[in-house]
């Protein structure tokens, strides 16, 4: 794992609470909702590669298939 991943999920993190913020003050609620889940989903998939990157290294560290 490489530590510029976790900088790379800060960074969405910090940028879609901008958004969201932003949004929120000019009353666009359902908008700034839909930017949150957006920016999930978004980090939720890079979450999941790196778990089946690590499953794999798993199943090849112990010759499972």
């Amino acid at each position: 794992m490489d530590i510029s991943i976790i900088f790379k999920i800060a960074v969405v993190g910090i940028i879609i609470t901008i958004i969201c913020q932003v949004l929120k003050k000019s009353d666009r609620d359902d908008i700034a909702t839909i930017v949150s889940l957006v920016g999930l989903i978004i980090v939720l998939t890079v979450v999941i590669s790196m778990i089946a990157d690590l499953f794999s290294q798993v199943r090849q560290l112990f010759d499972l298939f």
